[in-house]
């Protein structure tokens, strides 16, 4: 069985660099289908319902639809059509936060810092309501981190960590940026991670 059979079998798809590697640099495909499957296909920390729930959120906040065979990865994982929906309601809610960072970092002489993040919450409450407040957090942690929004990942790192979630947990949701976001991102990522558990004497990760 050649590698492009190797890869057909796992995934069930064929991408047009895996043919171009495959032509020209096939170890180098072996070698990257293996960090693939260990990081996406394998089971690691998260569940499977997890996993998928947080690949949602990451695909929606980069706009990255040749992601979608995730929602077929998630139905077969138990999320339902609603949880789906609600791990794109989220991605989408981390994009509202800005504007209330700037209610409350510009407007501090008219305005609530307190009345506007508790705004913000409430949102999130609302569109998380039937999921786990530990995986909320942590789609959330990711979809901010992508935007390297200080306030708001402080602001989530707290809730997940006070949730029960774990440095692992978030590791593991992290690297699935590698993928569709690339490894300069996730650099920048990690080093907001320790500034703000440095600042706020929460779980760094190392």
């Amino acid at each position: 069985m050649d590698i492009l059979e190797v890869l057909k079998a796992k995934r069930g798809y064929l991408l047009p660099y895996h043919r171009m590697l495959a032509a020209h640099a096939p170890d180098l495909l072996a070698r990257y289908d293996a960090f693939y499957e260990k990081l996406t296909l394998d089971q690691n920390l998260l569940s499977p319902r997890w996993k998928e729930f947080v690949w949602i959120a990451i695909l929606a906040a980069a706009r990255e639809g040749v992601g979608s065979l995730h929602l077929d990865r998630a139905k077969v994982a138990g999320l339902s059509r609603e949880e789906m929906e609600t791990a794109v309601a989220l991605s989408a809610l981390s994009e509202s936060f800005p504007a209330f960072r700037f209610g409350i970092e510009k407007w501090q002489g008219w305005l609530s810092a307190e009345a506007l993040e508790a705004s913000y919450l409430a949102l999130v409450t609302a569109a998380g309501k039937d999921v786990e407040p530990a995986l909320v957090d942590l789609a959330l942690l990711v979809c901010h981190g992508t935007r390297q929004d200080t306030r708001a990942f402080a602001l989530h790192l707290r809730r997940f960590t006070q949730a029960g979630g774990t440095p692992a947990q978030l590791s593991e949701a992290l690297s699935y940026l590698f993928i569709p976001m690339g490894a300069n991102l996730l650099i920048e990522i990690v080093e907001l991670w320790v500034h703000v558990a440095a600042a706020e004497g929460l779980p760094a990760p190392y």
